[in-house]
């Protein structure tokens, strides 16, 4: 078995599970967007990781307001609050905890 790895831009070890630093310094360098396009590139990469990220819907609503039609692009101070917290989201490790080998427990899966 392997002792150490990459899943989903996460390092996967026995010890812990962490954001890996090459995922991490390329969010953070992302400059705002300043177009319809770049906000829905943007939208792409925190959309992937949705389902971990607390109150997505309610976080990215100023940035997915900018991508309605005939709405004019202001990028506006609650614009860049949202795109901060969505990249602070994206390099941050999520909270995960490994069972208890000992005692039973029930692994259900979603796939077909």
């Amino acid at each position: 078995m392997v002792c150490e790895g990459i899943v989903l831009g996460h390092k996967i070890s026995a010890q812990d599970l962490e954001v890996d630093r090459a995922k991490t310094v390329a969010i953070e360098k992302i400059p705002p967007p300043t177009s319809v396009n770049y906000v829905r590139s943007f939208l792409g990469h925190p959309g992937f990781y949705k389902r971990f990220i607390k109150d997505f819907s309610k976080i990215s609503k100023p940035l997915c307001a900018l991508l309605e039609k005939d709405v004019k692009f202001v990028f506006s101070d609650e614009s860049l609050v949202s795109f901060e917290k969505l990249k602070a989201a994206l390099i941050s490790t999520p909270m995960l905890i490994s069972p208890d080998w000992s005692a039973p427990f029930e692994l259900m899966c979603d796939s077909t």
